[in-house]
């Protein structure tokens, strides 16, 4: 076990960042190259992804195997099905997961992958239209695809220009251009997204209602304008939400009465023994609709500086109510 990080020299440690300087500004540059060189190509293949009635098979090898993977996860994410098939693989059977229906997106700098390049007569044959992502536009990958996109990059980060570093951030900025235009052209929303992400703090935001999470029945606690104080403070402690509704006859919310409440009025000096519910509940308090976003009641209750806010049904009625622990427990906060 290292007890402290180990120390480079100075002159190893003003090395090192210059290098890291220089490849923020290498792959920076490379990204921008991009933006000055996209034209009809780009809409093009954004065209066809909306165009056909199947999925968007992203293929790479190497570095940029693995930056497809991350460009097919991207999209399937955002309104795009699609997925990775691995090159080597396509040859020795994965190729029956691609149909006619689909489009390849082929990613490789030099555009002269062997793998790749052996199975595009296949997908030509099938009449699978073909996006490359590729730096020569000369290479065969280029010459025989529908749609040409151009991922030139004038040098590698690598000081001996030879790993892929910048030529791997432009064809993944590349793939992040065609997921966000596909994305917006699809009238893709956050709701969306949400349904595709149901296990993340996201998914749960924007997935989670009031209904879901709320007390409802006899969980909530509620008393007549008429009760006496004692009988509101034996509701409210019974059912521990720290707050009791006010209610009409059918259910209409009248008021609310809460610690807070309580502890002003002690302070007021006030005796509270022979008051009723409508002379010490706080009109018009704040509700939120039962089918109302949980990350709205969230927001009502800090905006309100309150900690629980009663639940009303369709008809305006109290259905429910909430507290922060009721969110916190359902991780929405």
């Amino acid at each position: 076990m290292i007890a402290s990080p180990p120390a480079l020299s100075p002159p190893a440690a003003e090395r090192a960042l210059a290098l890291a300087h220089a490849t923020f500004d290498i792959e920076a540059a490379a990204v921008l190259g991009l933006k000055a060189r996209l034209g009809d190509s780009f809409a093009q293949a954004v065209a066809l992804a909306l165009a056909i009635p199947g999925r968007v098979v992203v293929m790479g090898m190497g570095k940029s195997g693995h930056v497809g993977r991350k460009i097919a996860a991207t999209l399937a994410s955002t309104g795009t099905p699609a997925l990775f098939v691995h090159p080597a693989e396509a040859s020795h059977g994965d190729l029956g997961m691609v149909t006619a229906h689909d489009l390849v997106l082929v990613i490789s700098n030099s555009g002269e992958s062997q793998e790749i390049s052996a199975i595009i007569p296949v997908l030509k044959r099938l009449g699978t239209p073909l996006v490359a992502m590729t730096g020569n536009p000369e290479s065969s990958m280029a010459q025989h695809a529908t749609v040409w996109l151009n991922t030139a990059v004038d040098k590698e980060a690598c000081p001996l220009n030879l790993a892929p570093t910048a030529s791997t951030t432009a064809q993944l900025a590349m793939g992040d251009a065609l997921a966000v235009a596909l994305l917006d052209a699809r009238g893709f929303k956050a709701e969306d997204f949400a349904r595709s992400h149901p296990g993340g703090a996201l998914g749960r935001k924007l997935l989670t209602h009031v209904s879901d999470v709320m007390r409802a029945g006899d969980a909530v606690p509620r008393v007549a304008p008429t009760a006496s104080f004692s009988e509101l403070m034996r509701e409210m402690s019974a059912k521990g939400l720290g707050a009791t509704a006010v209610v009409d006859a059918q259910g209409g919310v009248l008021g609310i009465f809460t610690d807070g409440d309580l502890r002003r009025w002690v302070e007021r000096g006030v005796d509270l023994r022979d008051k009723t519910a409508q002379d010490v509940m706080h009109a018009h308090p704040a509700t939120i609709a039962a089918d109302a976003l949980a990350v709205d009641a969230v927001e009502l209750m800090e905006r309100r500086k309150i900690t629980s806010v009663l639940v009303l049904d369709a008809a305006g009625q109290l259905c429910g109510a909430v507290n922060t622990n009721d969110l916190m427990r359902a991780k929405v906060i």
